[in-house]
């Protein structure tokens, strides 16, 4: 894809600040960071979410997240880590090349979980068939 922007930093085409590079993905700084240390994971291999990722490059992508996480989180003395990835629009997902952010968090940082829901009596096992249907 010629106008994908984390193409072009896979291909070195745009600088970035690499934390780890292997055959298939690529881990950078993200350049709007939640807090310091905030890393994107991106496949090398052009896929616009996660549903396009190939099964051969989702392996190696859930990897180097790990690896990630693991290393950001020492490194930054963190409290704990987000993964999180967006996907389409409506989930906030704003560049269309797939990539996770590996978010270091600290128990002081003032970002809050997402709100919660709860199921109304019976809703829970209509979703669930639903699902269960597509599956």
């Amino acid at each position: 894809m010629t106008d994908c922007i984390f193409c072009k930093v896979a291909n070195k085409e745009i600088p970035s600040e690499v934390l780890y590079e292997d055959a298939d993905t690529l881990a950078f700084l993200d350049i709007h960071p939640n807090n310091p240390g905030h890393t994107l994971v991106v496949p090398k291999v052009h896929a616009a979410n996660l549903y396009e990722v190939n099964d051969e490059s989702l392996s190696s992508f859930m990897k180097t997240v790990r690896r990630m996480a693991i290393a950001v989180k020492k490194a930054m003395s963190a409290d704990g880590i987000n993964v999180i990835m967006n996907n389409d629009t409506a989930a906030g997902q704003i560049i269309f090349h797939a990539h996770m952010h590996v978010i270091p968090r600290f128990s002081n940082d003032g970002y809050k979980p997402w709100p919660q829901k709860t199921y109304k009596e019976g809703e829970a096992a209509i979703v669930g068939e639903k699902i269960r249907k597509v599956l």
